[in-house]
């Protein structure tokens, strides 16, 4: 029963080990390269704060609240920062306002200098701005936000902060550490586009496909089995 089941295994073997090759070497190059970064590296925790302390305290928001909530429609929350040396309002609810603390007027959109100063008081490394631009829409490392500010720096990792451009606020932080990892992240689950479906049918017909491959190959050990031990050698035996 076994002998008639090794010559098509060992075909299927060969041909699944065509066909499964280089995404095999990229789940394990990915695996290698996922494991040996440290994920607070990738994350960017040693090159920019997300988050700066609160230098106000709720005194100094001087606004109407009331005047304040009346702008929006079905307000939620409130939340109280600051950008730079202003107290900020931040009116959540079908639409985000944010308020000038102590007026109570909308805060107008920071310009390019303000964003890089902002920046800069995030940053952790010593770096110098390389570029600072607004976009309509981001890319896909920053999930694709309108309205944002890219400020990024000439240090060896390029270093990229995404900022916010109607409140100035950090939205994350990016860099070629974290552009590695998402590359073989991308190979690892097979999601070539947004890159977070672990569960798409790609992935999971190539994962079947590879136990059936390991089956085979399991199959073709028992044509030759590894011998446990070695034969005892028989001695000479000497003639009188």
């Amino acid at each position: 029963m076994i002998k008639k089941l090794l010559k098509p295994a060992r075909k299927l073997h060969k041909y699944l080990g065509y066909l499964l090759f280089l995404q095999i070497l990229a789940w394990l190059l990915g695996g290698l390269v996922m494991s040996a970064i440290p994920l607070d590296k990738v994350h960017g925790n040693h090159l920019a704060k997300r988050t700066l302390s609160n230098p106000f305290i709720m005194s100094d928001y001087k606004a109407d609240l009331n005047g304040i909530v009346s702008n929006a429609d079905r307000p939620t929350s409130l939340s109280f920062s600051h950008f730079l040396d202003t107290p900020i309002i931040k009116l959540n609810g079908q639409q985000t306002k944010v308020f000038n603390g102590l007026t109570g007027t909308v805060l107008q959109p920071p310009t390019r200098s303000e964003i890089i100063q902002q920046a800069n008081a995030h940053l952790l490394i010593d770096a110098q701005v390389a570029a600072a631009v607004q976009l309509q829409q981001g890319a896909r490392e920053v999930g694709h936000r309108t309205h944002v500010w890219q400020v990024t720096y000439d240090d060896m990792l390029s270093t990229t902060l995404y900022l916010d451009a109607s409140s100035g606020e950090v939205i994350t932080v990016r860099s070629s550490l974290w552009r590695i990892f998402d590359f073989f992240w991308m190979l690892h689950i097979m999601d070539y586009q947004e890159r977070e479906d672990f569960n798409n049918p790609l992935l999971i017909s190539f994962a079947a496909t590879s136990v059936l491959f390991a089956l085979s190959g399991v199959l073709l050990l028992l044509q030759s089995p590894p011998r446990l031990g070695r034969r005892k050698s028989k001695k000479p035996t000497l003639k009188a």
